[in-house]
């Protein structure tokens, strides 16, 4: 489907008018990476941990950011992120909350177990089309990955 040179994003978003505004917001910022949506945490640690339904994605293919919602169904994103920084083929992989969330507390933990950045989602709707534009052009364009570690 992707090849692995392609900057993958992950986004992890439940809500479906949330998900089509995000896609609106890169395709008008010309951003035509290849976005992966997955709709609950678990379905999130299934496509990083190639295992469930994504049993058998390339595994070369290593998402750029994950843009990571927090209160999503079956899991929720503050628990997505402590296993994404609790194992080693993972722990540097950028993420970044997209969130409505307003509670210091998501703030708070979220920086605790080690993202990358917090953002609120504008309400506005050119307001949220700049912050996608803006966190795209620097996830993606001048933000460079280390190559990641194959497991033994």
């Amino acid at each position: 489907m992707y090849e692995a040179s392609q900057r993958v994003i992950l986004l992890v978003e439940d809500n479906a008018d949330d998900e089509l505004m995000t896609l609106r917001a890169f395709r008008k910022s010309n951003i035509h990476n290849p976005v992966v949506v997955v709709r609950d945490g678990a379905e999130a640690i299934d496509y990083l941990f190639i295992q469930g339904k994504h049993a058998g994605r390339n595994p070369d293919i290593r998402p750029q950011v994950v843009l990571l919602d927090l209160h999503l169904p079956r899991l929720d994103g503050l628990e997505v992120l402590r296993r994404i920084r609790t194992h080693e083929q993972t722990r540097t992989l950028p993420v970044v909350v997209l969130t409505s969330s307003k509670e210091e507390r998501d703030l708070v933990e979220s920086y605790q177990l080690g993202v990358n950045s917090f953002v609120h989602k504008p309400v506005d709707v050119t307001a949220f089309f700049e912050a996608v534009r803006q966190l795209g052009m620097y996830w993606l364009v001048l933000n460079e990955l280390p190559t990641p570690r194959r497991s033994a």
